[in-house]
């Protein structure tokens, strides 16, 4: 299924901001997994993404929010979270 164009724009800014150069965005799919088996991110790498989605929608991400943990495991999720934060 062709992702959402909210979707697409944040495969895009997960690529730009990890600097995946071996995936490209548009082969993202909405449920998959952004880390373990799926993407395959780490720690490190959420808090790269968690810096662009804030200064790109102005969306702040606290760690020990179980709700931004819950928004990290799917691209789809990460999506709903951000609309329904985002104040830019």
């Amino acid at each position: 299924m062709p992702l959402t164009p909210i979707q697409q724009e944040m495969a895009e800014l997960i690529v730009e901001s990890l600097n995946l150069e071996d995936i490209e965005p548009s082969e993202m799919q909405a449920d998959e997994h952004l880390f373990g088996e799926g993407l395959g991110l780490d720690s490190i790498d959420a808090l790269e993404v968690a810096l662009a989605v804030s200064q790109k929608y102005g969306v702040q991400m606290q760690a020990e929010d179980d709700s931004v943990r819950e928004a990290f495991s799917t691209l789809a999720a990460l999506c709903e979270f951000v609309e329904t934060h985002k104040t830019v």
